[in-house]
């Protein structure tokens, strides 16, 4: 892309000093000495036009005004314009242009109509028709004034319309950057939770499996052999799954299989980590009846509606919620899993009587948990649901889910 030549610090101060030199050459055309030192002076404020404009066109209209006063007192044909007076529409241009307040660019306007009134002999000249030729020559040189006038104000419109949208432009691009950080932020969170779930899961079943078949490997090499079968192929799960997930981070999950990289990889990896939905909820629900829990699974109604990320959320809390389970109610506790789907709202219920802590059956998995409740919170949260997490009246557990469906709405 082909960057515009934008104007650079010097060419400015090289333009300020070229007008004042401009100024300062008509002076050469006057023998009074004022009218060389009141000139000068005008050469020498417009050299700082840029830095105070105000300033600069106060000095310059007082100079003006002192010419004027000397003129009239020195010779009768007092109010006769000078060349150096172009330092006056000098000033008067750059304070139109940069000045912020709209009154200062008319106060301006105003100050050098006023002095092309004076130097033509006053308001008297304008009110008669005595003198024509000096009454036309008052109007040309005031219409000229005006026309100037005129041409700083667009130009004070235009520097503004580009102020504002370059103002635009870096708000929106700061925006875009906000957005990519939030952007970031979520897929970490998103991740961070899918590893969690993924994680805390598949060691709670492989711990409580590979401490089963410790016990039972004496008396029943049969059960725990079944018992390490299932603690390897949840290993071989969870590593698949954290591959995907790694993969997804990475960016290196290719679309398809047939390896053309057509650009889709990102869209495609973020697809094949939700993978998992509802249609898994029976092989969960047997998995973690292999690890000992005593799971009844109820699904009432069709799941219809549910998007892909719905349905990964529904399984990841009952996943999670079983691993709870596992973790603070022990193996051999009672589970109740329901999954009604009523009105468009999917609503999922776990809950779990804490038998097996109460019974000491087998040792419960150490942890101070947490996380996993607040990973789904976080989960129902995105998709403008509700859950609540507590204790039953009595032992044990309950979680409740209603999520609405958003697709079907």
């Amino acid at each position: 892309m082909v960057r515009p030549l934008l104007p650079q610090p010097w060419m400015h101060r090289a333009y300020d000093l070229a007008l004042a030199v401009l100024v300062a050459y008509t002076t050469l055309f006057y023998d009074t000495g004022y009218d060389q030192l009141i000139g000068l002076s005008m050469a020498l404020a417009v050299v700082f036009r840029r830095r105070a404009p105000l300033t600069v066109m106060a000095v310059v209209a007082a100079l003006a005004l002192t010419q004027y006063l000397l003129a009239a007192l020195a010779e009768p044909l007092a109010g006769e314009l000078t060349g150096y007076d172009i330092a006056l529409l000098i000033a008067m241009v750059t304070v139109v242009i940069h000045a912020e307040e709209t009154w200062r660019a008319y106060t301006a306007g105003a100050i050098v109509v006023v002095g092309n009134v004076l130097a033509f002999g006053g308001i008297s000249s304008l009110s008669s028709a005595a003198d024509w030729d000096e009454f036309n020559e008052n109007l040309t040189f005031t219409g000229i004034c005006a026309a100037v006038w005129l041409t700083a104000y667009v130009l004070r419109t235009r520097r503004l319309l580009v102020a504002a949208l370059e103002e635009r432009a870096a708000g929106a691009e700061r925006e875009r950057a906000h957005l990519v950080r939030l952007a970031a932020v979520e897929e970490r969170a998103a991740i961070a939770r899918e590893l969690h779930d993924v994680v805390a899961h598949s060691l709670a079943v492989m711990i409580i499996q590979a401490d089963g078949a410790r016990y039972a490997i004496a008396a029943d090499q049969d059960k725990a052999s079944k018992a390490m079968q299932a603690v390897a192929g949840t290993g071989r799960d969870a590593l698949e799954d954290m591959r995907s997930i790694v993969e997804v981070l990475r960016g290196t999950k290719k679309s398809g299989t047939d390896g053309d990289g057509d650009g889709d990889g990102g869209r495609e990896g973020a697809d094949d980590r939700r993978r998992v939905g509802l249609a898994h909820l029976e092989p969960l629900v047997e998995r973690a009846r292999a690890a000992g829990l005593h799971v009844d699974l109820r699904v009432e109604g069709e799941p219809q509606g549910l998007s892909t990320a719905e349905e990964l959320t529904l399984f990841r809390i009952a996943q999670e919620s079983m691993t709870n389970a596992l973790r603070h109610a022990g193996p051999e506790a009672h589970v109740t899993v329901t999954l009604e789907f009523r009105d468009g709202t999917a609503v999922l219920e776990v809950l779990d009587d804490g038998a097996g802590k109460l019974a000491g059956s087998a040792p419960v998995l150490p942890g101070s948990g947490g996380n996993g409740l607040v990973g789904m919170r976080e989960r129902v949260d995105v998709h403008g649901g509700r859950f609540t997490a507590g204790p039953r009246l009595g032992p044990g557990w309950q979680i409740k889910v209603e999520l609405p469906a958003k697709a079907a709405a």
